[in-house]
């Protein structure tokens, strides 16, 4: 989920700890970016979860899908930020960025073309096709009341999507629509993982860039994935992690924290400025 406000500021490298399952997390301080990647293959899947106001995290991506296209590894690269059905097969590597944000249908108001544009062009450049896998906007209304997502969760997972939803939106979602909230995440992640299981190549790595709830193991993209899928998850996150977040990842990579930023209070405003309903 997007955060209300977004801060485009340039933050430095700054730590790497590795989670192995069963144990804390630990630092690699010998094992520099993207190379460290090399300690997760093979993977069939792999899951790179980002903060999407961080713009290191973009470069980490872009150096990712150039690391893995060098090494002839990258299968395809799969965008939350663009939507199902939308891809850049077919263009040519020269390709002009025009065409691919018209081949992605690129939502310029949504995901600014600055920040994820080097990421996909890296890819087109190495001649390895861009997919976008997120929910179509015309089957959000559906999703809202799709039931049937509740009981792609466990019961634990679904209430800690539902409090994700509640603690995105500030607190003030009526509680009425937390349910049809958390399915349209559900509904995103279960797209994503389709996106990424069709994209499969003997041999490769199909690449899924996300914000970093959706790859989390416990109720994001890797639920919906075949549990015979070889998958890695690697999560970027700003300052120290949380504890529960060692367990959602094989691989968390730190980058320092951005300046504090009340993202809540532009919310705030426009829900107290709304019509009451």
């Amino acid at each position: 989920m997007r955060r209300p406000l977004t801060l485009f500021l340039p933050v430095l490298l700054a730590s790497l700890f590795l989670t192995l399952p069963g144990c804390a997390a630990r630092p690699l301080a010998t094992a520099p970016w993207p190379g460290v990647l090399q300690t997760l293959l093979p993977a069939t899947v792999l899951l790179l979860g980002e903060r999407h106001d961080a713009p290191q995290h973009q470069q980490l991506q872009r150096e990712a899908v150039a690391w893995l296209a060098d090494q002839d590894r990258l299968a395809a690269l799969v965008l939350e930020m663009a939507e199902q059905g939308h891809g850049t097969q077919g263009l040519p590597r020269d390709a002009d960025e025009a065409a691919v944000q018209a081949a992605l249908a690129w939502n310029e108001g949504a995901w600014p073309w600055p920040q994820y544009g080097p990421v996909a062009m890296a890819a087109v450049r190495a001649g390895v096709p861009v997919l976008g896998g997120n929910l179509p906007r015309r089957e959000l209304r559906t999703a809202l009341t799709d039931t049937t997502l509740d009981a792609l969760l466990s019961p634990a997972a679904l209430e800690r999507q539902r409090q994700a939803v509640r603690d995105g939106h500030c607190g003030l979602l009526p509680e009425a629509r937390v349910p049809g909230m958390a399915r349209v995440q559900v509904a995103r992640d279960l797209r994503l993982a389709q996106t990424a299981v069709a994209a499969q190549r003997p041999g490769r790595v199909v690449l899924v860039v996300a914000g970093a709830a959706h790859t989390k193991r416990s109720l994001g993209i890797p639920v919906h994935l075949p549990e015979d899928l070889r998958t890695k998850v690697v999560i970027a996150h700003t300052g120290i992690a949380e504890e529960a977040m060692k367990s959602e990842a094989d691989l968390l990579w730190q980058t320092p924290d951005l300046p504090p930023d009340d993202a809540c209070a532009p919310l705030r405003q426009r829900w107290q400025a709304a019509p009451a309903r």
